[in-house]
Order: structure tokens, then sequence, then C-alpha cells
């Protein structure tokens, strides 16, 4: 009875506790490997012969992330010594063992194709179909990694020469103004403001995201700026599942904001989830752009507001809730589906104010979140459900720790951005297949139990 017990806790610890085989076996059932094959296998007849068991070489890619073998010479190596392993990725006793070589021209079809994204769909759904995700909360957030290639030496900018002082002439400033737009018109999407972003197609947004490594920085808990050269995570994380229901891969100085509009658009177009009802995101992502994307999905925003020199409203507190004649907060009550609506009740200490039946403060307040979409959310800024939502963020926080510490998203082994790209699309796609694996083992376990009692 205390295996069964166990089993009802079954995570994905203890799928990596399993035995190899049966580990293998559980992850590689949740992996649909033909659209890969289809991809990385030999398509003519002219050139090299084919040699090598293509479908054993992906599994076995799978299988270096689940074992944590750091390099591919590693793999290679492994896999001439160790027949069992070899066996479990798939190989046939009288196969070839692929060289580094065999495994590097592989990442290179791999990176000239969206396939791993299509898997990664794959397993979303099939999860929500199997009844493992029914989250009705999103997580938004982004991680960084440090990249193999080798950081540009820094370029010294020439100088300038100083500015005109004074105001510039009306014809000055209207040739400046023509200039100015002209520069911002021409930039790369991801370069514009976040707005410009709201009604581009999803499949355009992620073709122009950049890649290529570039110095990244962020300020840590102590409040002191961190340097990388590399990459950043950006994920959507179901908070109650932990599955990645979508991903993004990009250039390290790309701002966390940027990538959420894609990362939404992606849900609303790729993710099937009737339950959806929220997504929780921190202040770096405090950008009205991102709330009127969440609103167009008829979803609420939970996103910790990001105070920006702005001075404190009057007749409202630090939530935004409106306040009586002696400035006590209503309390907020309920929100209105139907005409998007907050509702706020008198506050507490009306209720022995002497001023309270002299007609200065109403008794209901009402106020619809279209007023402003980042300032009134539902549930209402500061509220008991509104903290309750915002604690599940930490979701994708652990899954971030998940991809570093367990699936080696720091260890990339590939130069230039569309081949570590691949390594970070292989990597959501083991976790996401390994969390499916560790749910159908649970289901099974509790299967089991029920049957016994």
């Amino acid at each position: 009875m205390t295996i069964i017990r166990q089993g009802s806790l079954f995570g994905l610890q203890e799928l990596y506790d399993l035995e190899p085989t049966h580990r293998f076996e559980a992850v590689f059932s949740a992996i649909d490997i033909e659209p890969i094959f289809a991809v990385a296998t030999k398509k003519s007849r002219f050139g090299r012969p084919v040699e090598l068991n293509y479908a054993a070489m992906i599994y076995s890619l799978v299988a270096r992330l689940t074992e944590r073998i750091p390099f591919i010479k590693d793999l290679v190596k492994r896999l001439k010594n160790d027949m069992v392993f070899r066996l479990d990725c798939g190989f046939l006793v009288s196969d070839t063992v692929p060289s580094e070589a065999a495994y590097s021209r592989m990442v290179t079809i791999l990176c000239e194709s969206n396939v791993l994204e299509d898997v990664k769909e794959t397993i979303v759904y099939q999860a929500i179909t199997e009844g493992f995700i029914t989250d009705d909360t999103v997580a938004i957030d982004a991680t960084h990694f440090e990249a193999k290639d080798q950081a540009p030496p820094k370029e010294e900018k020439p100088k300038t020469e100083p500015k005109k002082r004074g105001r510039k002439s009306k014809e000055e400033r209207e040739q400046w103004l023509i200039e100015k737009a002209e520069r911002e018109a021409n930039l790369p999407l991801f370069e514009k403001k976040i707005e410009d972003q709201l009604d581009v197609p999803l499949d355009q947004l992620r073709s122009e995201i950049p890649q290529n490594p570039e110095w990244g920085v962020k300020k840590n808990s102590e409040g002191k700026n961190v340097f990388w050269f590399g990459y950043k995570a950006h994920l959507a994380v179901g908070t109650k599942s932990q599955y990645i229901l979508q991903s993004l891969f990009s250039s390290g100085n790309l701002n966390d904001g940027k990538a959420a509009i894609p990362l939404l658009k992606g849900i609303q177009e790729h993710v099937q989830l009737s339950t959806l009802r929220y997504e929780t995101l921190d202040a770096g992502y405090d950008f009205e752009p991102i709330y009127e994307q969440i609103h167009r999905m008829g979803h609420q925003s939970v996103i910790a507001y990001n105070k920006r020199n702005e001075p404190k409203p009057e007749g409202f507190d630090k939530h935004f809730a409106p306040t009586c004649f002696r400035e006590h907060s209503y309390r907020y009550d309920s929100f209105d589906t139907k005409y998007e609506t907050l509702k706020y009740t008198r506050p507490k200490e009306c209720k022995d104010c002497p001023l309270a039946n002299e007609g200065l403060c109403q008794k209901i307040y009402k106020v619809k979140i279209t007023t402003d979409l980042r300032k009134y959310t539902a549930p209402a800024r500061g509220s008991k459900a509104w903290k309750t939502i915002f604690k599940r963020r930490t979701a994708v926080e652990r899954v971030n720790a998940y991809l570093k510490l367990y699936f080696q998203l720091d260890n990339v082994r590939y130069r230039t951005g569309k081949r570590s790209k691949v390594h970070f699309d292989l990597v959501t796609l083991v976790y996401n297949a390994s969390k499916l694996a560790a749910d159908r083992i649970r289901k099974m376990l509790e299967s089991q139990q029920k049957q016994v009692a």
C-alpha cells in the first residue's frame, strides 16, 4: 500500500528516479517523432548513402537531455560503450553509431524548419485532451541563458558634434519631425513600440523576433545589474499543471514586455482551453498594449503595477479603489462580466462615521474597467482575490528553474541563434513530454489504487 500511496504524488522527480529504460519509454511515448523524422531523414537518392538510424538519433538527443549528458561527444561515447543505452535509444545492434558531425548536420536541418514547435503544440494538445491541463491562469515570465558564441569586441562610438544650443526654428523642427517619423517607420518590428504589435499577425511576429546572441542586462534581487551575452527564454506556463503552453526564443537584449503579445496571441490561436481566464505577469510587463491584448482575448490581466513618476490620484488609494470623504478606501465587492464593471461597497469605517447620513459619501461605487485597463482589473487591485491569483505567478519561475537545473537550458553547445533555438525547442519539448509521461504514470497508479480499494 505504501507504493500505491506514493503513486498519487507522482511527479517529475519520481519519473527521473525510475530505471533509465522505463523512463525513456515513458518520455519517448509522449513525443510524436514522425514529423521530426520526416524533416531529418534523407529525401534524395543522390548524395551520401543512408547509413544512419535517424529516428534513434532524435531519441538519443532527447535522452541526452534527460540523462544530463553535457556534450555531444559524450553522447557518442556513451552510445559506443553502453549497449543498453544504445538499445534504449532505438539503435539496432547492427546500426552505426553516429558521429558528432552527423548530429551537427541533423541540427542544421532542424534549424531550417519549425517542426519542433509543431511537435510541442501536439504534446500540449494531447495533455489537454487527456485532461491534464485544466488551468484557469497563465503565468508569463522570461529567463536568460548564455551563448557559446564569443562576445564581439566593444566598438568605440565616434564623437558626435555638440548640439546647437537654443530652440529650433519652425522649418528646422518640421524637418526634424519628418526625419524622426521616417526613422521610426523603418525600424524593425521589435524595435518599435509595443503597441505596434497589436494588429500584426502571429506568424509575422514570430518570424521577425531577433535571435542573434546579444548583451543583456537586468537587476538582481540586490538591485545590482547583471550582464550576460546570449539569449532569453520567454515562457507562458499553466500555473496549476505547470505545462509550457507557449514559448519564445529571443536575443538577450529584447525587452521582456515585447515578447508578451506574441505569447498571448499564441495562446489565443493554438491553445484550445476554455477554462483560461487570467494572465498574471510581474511589473516588467506593465504596458497598456499588453492589457489591451488580454482584453481582446476576453481574459483578465493580473499584472503588478509599475509606478512611473505618476502623482497619487485624488479620490483614490494606491490600488485605485475610490475613497470616502475621510479618505477610507472602498471595499471591492464583485465584477459584472456583462457590463465589465467593478463594484465597490462603503468602507467599514463609515459605519460609525458622523458624516454617513450627510450625503457626502455614496454607498456603492461602480467603475468600468475599460475606463483604464491598466488601473482597473478584475478582480480589483489590492483585493484578496487579486493577490491570490498573482501568487500563482511563481509557477513560471519554478519551470524556469527546472529547465536550467534538470533539462540543460543554460548548456548551449551550438553557435549562432538559429542553431541555439533548436536546443531551446528541444529542452521545452522534452520538459512537456516529461510532464505528460509523469501525469500518465500518476493516473495509472491512481487507477490501480482505486481498484485495490
